[in-house]
């Protein structure tokens, strides 16, 4: 049985990502990962965006990925960064911004030479993975299990968004549905996308955004453990960006 690390959304937040690693067992050798048992790191998206180095974050886990040396799924942070490197016309705001800039800081052929390298791991990735014969499927923002095993408009959306309504909060954020307390499933779904506090378990599944870039942890599921192992965040620490369910 292979063993999994799933890592909730680092947003930029490069030193965290190497201290989480390294307290997981990995160890960088000749630009490679490694782990002594085998185990396999999980990234579920949103790499970039807000925090200090999304540069480092995008290439040091585009080499892991197309190495095989880990796996990973898009978060919707990575498809508007994605739409942003095509030339698509998206709004550069909500921390595009500060991606942005960092690239727009180093020289042209090599920004553009880390651009087309997360260009093709994003364009190589599933929208989710479904792992350890489907008993762990991991999605950015979750799904439901209807779609489990499909593809789509609909099944992009929720696993980029989650289970949203299509109205805002007063604040600009879109409402969601708590898609985790509403259904069962037979796979064990780990996801991010939404920071809480402490992961938050709810029947068979987990949130392990625990909200690195606004000042809270950086944290990881252990599969087939159902263990967490966090590290501390390097950010100023912000209580209204965490959202309490329970």
């Amino acid at each position: 049985m292979k063993k999994f690390d799933i890592i909730g959304d680092i947003h930029g937040c490069h030193e965290e990502m190497t201290d989480l690693l390294k307290e997981l067992g990995y160890s960088h050798q000749s630009g490679k990962l490694y782990h002594s048992d085998n185990r396999v790191p999980v990234f579920l998206g949103d790499l970039t965006d807000r925090g200090p180095a999304s540069v480092k974050v995008m290439e040091d886990v585009a080499d892991w990925v197309l190495q095989k040396e880990a796996l990973y799924c898009p978060g919707n942070h990575c498809n508007k960064l994605y739409r942003y490197l095509s030339g698509r016309n998206v709004m550069i705001n909500n921390g595009l911004e500060t991606t942005v800039e960092e690239l727009k800081s180093l020289p042209k052929d090599e920004a553009e030479r880390i651009a087309n390298k997360f260009k093709t791991l994003y364009e190589q990735s599933p929208l989710y993975l479904q792992l350890d014969a489907n008993h762990l499927i991991v999605a950015h923002a979750g799904i439901r299990p209807d779609l489990i095993g499909k593809k789509g408009k609909v099944v992009r959306t929720f696993v980029l968004y989650g289970d949203i309504t299509g109205e805002k909060h007063a604040d600009g954020r879109p409402v969601r549905r708590d898609w985790a307390a509403k259904y069962n499933f037979d796979s064990f779904v780990v996801y991010g996308h939404t920071p809480v506090p402490k992961p938050r378990w709810k029947g068979d599944t987990v949130n392990i955004d625990t909200g690195c870039i606004f000042g809270g942890e950086l944290s990881a599921l252990r599969w087939p453990e159902k263990t967490v192992c966090s590290v501390p965040s390097n950010q100023p620490y912000h209580k209204e960006k965490f959202q309490s369910f329970d």
